[in-house]
């Protein structure tokens, strides 16, 4: 069982699939801090200096008693989820271009006349060899 999954952890595929989910949870990170940080505030000011980060619907209020808070407020916090979506979209389109970018690539691999078998070939040479010699 163990050199089952020695062969098993140590394929190829694996290793890209592995290789693939940590730098994609980067990129993740990545636009998170795009969106929220370099592309949100702009808009929120030209919005009117809104932070889309702290739109919220609140369904009840928090109940306080001085300064100690007894019950947290219950709210919707949906511009946290515009946020998110953006963040998505902006995903979601690089890894369109990326995958555009293959399917092309394999599109001009697949374009690529096939060399003809060598019988073929020969078969060729041979027709042509006759022609000269009739």
């Amino acid at each position: 069982m163990l050199n089952e999954f020695k062969k098993f952890a140590v394929k190829g595929n694996m290793l890209d699939m592995a290789v693939g989910i940590v730098i994609g949870a980067a990129f993740g990170t990545i636009v998170k801090s795009l969106v929220s940080d370099i592309l949100m505030p702009p808009l929120g000011i030209l919005m009117g200096g809104m932070k889309f980060s702290e739109l919220k619907l609140t369904l009840k209020e928090a109940v306080t008693e001085g300064d100690k808070v007894l019950t947290e407020a219950v709210t919707i916090n949906y511009g946290t989820f515009i946020d998110n979506i953006i963040a998505f979209l902006i995903v979601a389109f690089a890894l369109f271009m990326v995958v555009k970018g293959m399917n092309k690539f394999k599109e001009k691999e697949e374009e690529k006349p096939a060399a003809p078998p060598k019988q073929e070939v020969l078969l060729e040479e041979i027709r042509d060899l006759l022609k000269k010699n009739a």
